[in-house]
């Protein structure tokens, strides 16, 4: 018997994309009615942002969507502890901050997250199947991101969440110094301690390519939200499309 073809049902597709022009509170919400595909909306505009705040902290790719993934059930199982005193958008943040600061307790016990030894460097990381996610890039562009991912990985953490906030999501100090709760005075001492890492190396080849770096979107972006929204069906959430 041959392979039969999948078919959107045409009101999902419809509800899809109106959710798709919904603003973040009106998602948020449908979501605490049970709404599946507003779980999914904004998991995938946050996606990108939430993915980046978590690599801050952790050393891998794969510790930052395992803390994310965390931060997302959490999230989305305590809506009702959500007072819209913030956007929702701020307060995951600081929920995918908790969760990736105890990610990386939990990796490495012995060491605390701000006060991390300048001299004793994370270990370069590579970032497995980035490049085949952008193909329609040059070869000089990839070689570029991964030139500065490898250089950011070397910033210990307290240096690394502001710069990637800072560089690569645009927020002001100030803004900066809220997320983290600490002072704006701090948020700038880490982040010329950062730039002046960075500049030895790579001063010349990273000017306007930030924006590239630990891209998060497409099937691993898709896959994300699969996996959120299996784990809140299995932990009691009724959610319906």
């Amino acid at each position: 018997m041959g392979g039969q073809v999948v078919k959107v049902e045409p009101h999902l597709r419809h509800e899809a994309q109106a959710d798709a022009s919904k603003s973040e509170a009106e998602l948020v919400d449908a979501a605490r009615t049970g709404s599946e595909l507003a779980v999914r909306e904004l998991i995938r505009r946050l996606n990108p942002r939430l993915f980046r705040v978590a690599r801050g902290i952790v050393d891998s790719d794969a510790e930052a969507e395992e803390a994310l993934q965390e931060a997302y059930l959490s999230a989305f199982s305590k809506l009702e502890s959500f007072r819209e005193r913030a956007r929702f958008s701020t307060w995951i943040t600081r929920i995918v901050i908790n969760a990736s600061r105890m990610q990386r307790r939990q990796a490495r016990p012995a060491e605390e997250y701000d006060t991390v030894d300048e001299v004793n460097l994370p270990k370069v990381l590579a970032f497995p199947g980035q490049i085949s996610e952008l193909p329609e890039t040059t070869l000089g562009r990839t070689q570029l991101r991964g030139l500065l991912e490898t250089a950011v990985s070397e910033l210990p953490p307290y240096m690394r969440l502001p710069f990637l906030l800072r560089e690569t999501e645009g927020m002001s100090i100030l803004a900066i110094a809220r997320e983290l709760q600490i002072n704006p005075i701090t948020v700038k001492t880490r982040l010329y301690r950062a730039r002046r890492r960075l500049r030895s190396s790579i001063e010349q080849q990273v000017q306007g390519g930030f924006e590239a770096i630990f891209p998060f979107g497409g099937k691993r972006c898709a896959y994300m939200a699969r996996r959120v929204i299996d784990r809140l069906q299995a932990n009691g959430m009724g959610l319906s499309g």
